[in-house]
């Protein structure tokens, strides 16, 4: 991985003059996080913290969005975007050849699904019709090879254990939800790669803007 993070780096470097400064800073920033999270690679929780965080670099664009996913209209674009641009299906081959396993782990977990924990407040099991429909989907996007979709239920997973985490909702280090951190980190990191060298690649492409651009 350090070697890909180094030549990312110098890719990033060499094309500096090539990009605007709100693409080269939301790049570098993604890249730092990266780094960093690989720099965790004893310590499961914060490996997966550094991994969000260098994927939320790319990914938030305004205020608005820094909500959660809130705005799943702009976050599937995003998406959309990537897999269009992913010529090489690198996506697709981190999904279901890497971790189709941990993919379908976290596919099947309840525990990672956002309607569960409003239903354990509310006190009812409303969430457990939602849960199959979206499980089963999920399932057929992974063997239909719909790409957009199957990372869009994935990543939407992997915002829920990433709120439980960073907001104080898991005990760090704890073996309760070991599995799904440990996996999550993992695919997170296998992913960032492909995401910032499809971005850096098609650095012409509209990406958003930025919530917080550097203030000179």
């Amino acid at each position: 991985m350090k070697p890909m993070i180094e030549e990312l780096k110098n890719r990033l470097r060499d094309q500096r003059d090539l990009l605007n400064e709100l693409q080269s800073t939301r790049l570098h920033r993604a890249l730092s996080w990266m780094a960093a999270a690989e720099g965790h690679h004893n310590d499961a929780d914060l490996r997966f913290i550094c991994s969000w965080i260098s994927f939320s670099a790319c990914y938030l664009a305004d205020d608005e969005q820094v909500r959660a996913l809130a705005d799943q209209q702009g976050f599937q674009r995003l998406i959309q975007q990537l897999v269009d641009l992913d010529q090489q299906e690198r996506i697709y081959h981190c999904l279901w050849h890497q971790f189709s396993g941990p993919v379908r782990a976290l596919i099947k977990n309840p525990y990672v699904f956002a309607p569960f924990w409003v239903s354990q407040r509310l006190q009812n099991d409303d969430w457990k019709q939602q849960f199959d429909q979206s499980s089963v989907a999920a399932l057929n996007y992974l063997s239909r090879k719909k790409v957009p979709e199957l990372l869009g239920i994935v990543l939407d997973r992997l915002y829920v254990l990433h709120n439980q985490v960073v907001r104080g909702g898991a005990t760090y280090q704890s073996r309760v939800n070991r599995e799904q951190v440990e996996d999550g980190g993992r695919l997170l990191l296998a992913l960032m790669p492909v995401i910032i060298d499809i971005m850096l690649t098609h650095s012409d492409q509209d990406w958003g803007d930025l919530p917080y651009p550097v203030v000179k």
